[in-house]
């Protein structure tokens, strides 16, 4: 009996507690669905703030890429601009041989006359004392002209080929002070150094330019054109040992040396028409490899 009483008091209070949710969700149903609608309007709100189709958004989208545009043109600015004041490194230059004086010859805008008797007057103007070895460099835009360059210039009929390996396009030209010149005490004597792999790779070259090495080169020289000198347009070349090395010389009718071509060691030709101007030459040349 007791029993069942507690049965019935606990039914009761269920249905009671029941009844009582009911009636607080019946009177917070406004509430509730306000809540719930509120809810959904911020987080619509928020994700429409979110979307990059907002309008704010694509103003700062297209803000930022401006900037970033900008800050792109700055940089490439500074990483591109050219410093009118800053000093171009240039190739180390490193002459063939040791020179008392090193003279460079822009040339950029002379002709090939000019450009012979622009070397011409440096080789018979030289300040080099007696002994004393001037290099003579030619530049263009100042940069040194290399062999085929020099040669395509003064349009030489010399053809050492395009392969650098077997003739060395950085060659040397200049003047020795001999005080023999017959022209003046004072004046210079021309020489050109050629720098090869082997004689053996210029030889042939050299011996088919023979028919014109002396028109080709005779300005450099000083030799005066006349009926008494024309015979030397034709005149062949002879082999010959200077300072004890192998030669091609080209002899005058009274035995003296016109120009010459001299084999100075296994990797150097020299283009000359003294023979102290040789003698010097090839000492330096020497030293040279003495030192390498």
């Amino acid at each position: 009996m007791a029993e069942k009483n507690n049965n019935k008091i606990n039914k009761v209070f269920a249905e009671t507690y029941a009844e009582d949710m009911a009636e607080v969700i019946e009177n917070n149903k406004d509430g509730l669905v306000k809540k719930i609608i509120h809810g959904e309007e911020e987080h619509e709100k928020e994700k429409k703030n979110l979307s990059p189709e907002s309008t704010q958004n694509k103003v700062f989208m297209l803000i930022s890429l401006l900037l970033v545009i900008i800050a792109l043109l700055i940089l490439s600015f500074f990483v591109f601009k050219k410093d009118d004041n800053a000093v171009t490194v240039e190739k180390q230059f490193v002459p063939i041989i040791f020179n008392d004086q090193s003279t460079f010859l822009e040339i950029s805008t002379l002709n090939k006359e000019e450009i012979m008797q622009t070397i011409s007057s440096e080789v018979n103007n030289t300040k080099v004392q007696t002994g004393g070895v001037e290099g003579i460099y030619l530049t263009e835009n100042k940069q040194i002209v290399g062999l085929r360059r020099f040669l395509s210039l003064i349009k030489s009929n010399f053809i050492p080929g395009d392969n650098t390996l077997f003739v060395n396009d950085d060659f040397m030209m200049g003047a020795v002070l001999t005080g023999l010149k017959s022209t003046s005490p004072k004046a210079g004597d021309f020489f050109i150094l050629l720098k090869v792999r082997s004689t053996v790779d210029i030889f042939d070259a050299l011996r088919a330019w023979e028919g014109k090495m002396f028109s080709d080169m005779y300005k450099f020289f000083g030799v005066t054109i006349s009926k008494d000198t024309n015979y030397l347009f034709t005149k062949e070349f002879q082999d010959g040992v200077v300072e004890n090395k192998n030669a091609r010389i080209l002899y005058g009718q009274d035995g003296q040396i016109i120009m010459m071509y001299i084999f100075a060691d296994d990797g150097s030709v020299l283009i000359t028409d003294s023979q102290p101007v040789a003698h010097e030459i090839m000492l330096r040349l020497a030293s040279a490899q003495k030192k390498q």
